[in-house]
């Protein structure tokens, strides 16, 4: 593996752990929602500031959201980078699944008949035992 590709996988990897957490993925998606402070992304949630600030920094090493001076504050936004790298990742397995839908589907519906019939006469046989039955 090359260094740029090792790089890569290193920096998904750290995106993906940093939204593991429920609360650093709340508040990724309150950044998705519009750009805001620490002290608008703390509102509501059952953390202090100073615990949003360290799940921002988190986001922002994993390449997520960015920031930006505004006075005194700074204002968190999602990193249009980051967030196509881990896109283009994801992409990857849905173009697969896709593909698996797609030959499923033009192989007609013969192979998905086939794949039923075994059920019908599975439950036809336990009708005509719970028939049958004293």
């Amino acid at each position: 593996m090359n260094t740029n590709a090792l790089t890569l996988a290193r920096s998904r990897t750290l995106a993906f752990d940093a939204l593991g957490d429920p609360t650093r993925r709340a508040i990724f998606e309150r950044v998705a929602e519009r750009p805001s402070a620490v002290v608008d992304l703390a509102a509501g949630l059952p953390v202090s500031r100073p615990a949003v600030s360290q799940h921002l920094k988190v986001l922002k090493e994993a390449g997520l959201v960015r920031d930006v001076p505004s006075g005194t504050r700074r204002i968190y936004s999602l990193d249009p980078e980051g967030l196509a790298d881990l896109r283009d990742y994801l992409d990857r397995f849905w173009n697969t699944a896709l593909a698996s839908f797609k030959a499923r589907v033009e192989a007609g519906p013969s192979r998905t008949r086939a794949h039923a019939a075994p059920a019908a006469s599975t439950a036809k046989t336990a009708r005509q035992t719970r028939r049958s039955a004293p």
